[in-house]
C-alpha cells in the first residue's frame, strides 16, 4: 500500500505546483518571459517603438476631430476638392500614391508606430502586388482610389474618366470588400467632368495636397507658408531612384511633423 500512497502524494503535489502536462507552459512564465516567446509581438510596448524607428520621441496621439469638416458636410452635388483640412486640431495627414513601392518593413513601421496613412492605388502600377496592400490595410492603412491606369484626366471625355474612376472602384471592392470614398486624380489635374464622373462612381471628395515630400526627402509646398501647419495633407512622392527608402522618407517627414508640434491624423476622420 505504501507505494500507492507515495504515488498519489506525488500526483497531488504535481497538480498543486502546476506541473501537470495539461497546463500550457506559457501560463507558468512571467509576463516578460511570455512576451519573449510570442513571435509576432513588438520588442516592447507600442509607445516605445519610436526608438526602433529613429524618432527622438513618440508621436502624440491624434485628437478626436473637433467638428465635421466642410468636406464632410458638403452633402450632395459635386464632390469637393480638398488640398488641406480646415481644422484647429494639430494634425497633418500622410498620403501615398500609385502603389509601386511594396517594402514589407514599411508595413511594420505603420503597425508599430500606429500611423493612420492613406494609400491611393493605381491598378496598373500595383499589378500583382495587392497582397502587400491587404497587409498594410490590416495594420490600419486606408486604401483609396487613384484610377486604373494613371492618365491625366483633365480634358478627357466623361466616358473615359468614368471608366478610369469606376473601374478602379470595382477593382478595389473586389480586392478589399469596400468601395473607397476618396479619390486622387493623377498629377493633381482634374476638371468639372472629373468631379461629375467621381460623384457618379460614389466618390465623396477629391483629395489633393498642400505639401509634398520629394524622393530626396525634401518638403515642398503648393501654396501658403513654407512649413507644415494644422490640416495639411502631405503627399509622399514615389521613389525617384534617390536611394531613400519609403521608410526613410517617412521618418524624415515624421521628424518635421514633430518639430512643428504636430502629429498624424486619420484623413478619413476629417474628409
Amino acid at each position: 500500500m505504501r507505494p500507492r500512497v507515495l504515488a498519489a502524494s506525488g500526483l497531488a503535489l504535481a497538480l498543486l505546483t502546476g506541473c501537470a502536462q495539461s497546463v500550457d507552459p506559457i501560463e507558468r512564465l512571467s509576463e516578460k518571459a511570455a512576451q519573449r516567446v510570442r513571435p509576432h509581438e513588438p520588442a516592447g510596448p507600442a509607445e516605445r517603438a519610436y526608438h526602433h524607428w529613429g524618432l527622438a520621441a513618440p508621436l502624440a496621439p491624434a485628437p478626436k476631430p473637433s467638428r465635421a469638416s466642410p468636406a464632410r458636410a458638403a452633402g450632395r452635388g459635386l464632390p469637393p476638392v480638398v488640398h488641406r483640412v480646415r481644422t484647429r486640431d494639430k494634425v497633418v495627414f500622410l498620403t501615398y500614391d500609385d502603389g509601386a513601392e511594396k517594402d514589407p518593413r514599411f508595413v511594420d513601421m505603420v503597425r508599430e508606430l500606429r500611423l493612420p496613412v492613406s494609400v491611393f492605388l493605381t491598378d496598373s502600377v500595383v499589378g500583382p502586388g495587392y497582397g502587400h496592400f491587404a497587409r498594410l490595410r490590416a495594420v490600419g492603412a486606408s486604401i483609396q482610389n487613384h484610377t486604373l491606369d494613371h492618365p491625366a484626366l483633365r480634358g478627357l471625355p466623361y466616358a473615359g474618366q468614368r471608366a478610369e474612376i469606376c473601374g478602379q472602384q470595382d477593382k478595389l471592392r473586389a480586392r478589399f470588400g469596400t468601395r473607397p470614398r476618396l479619390f486622387r486624380p493623377p498629377y493633381g489635374t482634374y476638371d468639372t467632368t472629373t468631379r461629375r464622373a467621381a460623384a457618379d462612381c460614389g466618390i465623396s471628395a477629391l483629395v489633393l495636397w498642400r505639401a509634398s515630400m520629394t524622393g530626396t526627402g525634401d518638403l515642398t509646398y503648393t501654396k501658403g507658408p513654407g512649413h507644415l501647419r494644422p490640416g495639411d495633407i502631405v503627399a509622399v512622392d514615389p521613389d525617384e531612384g534617390t536611394g531613400l527608402t519609403l521608410r526613410e522618407r517617412t521618418l524624415r517627414l515624421l521628424r518635421r511633423v514633430q518639430e512643428r508640434g504636430l502629429t498624424v491624423g486619420r484623413l478619413e476622420d476629417y474628409v
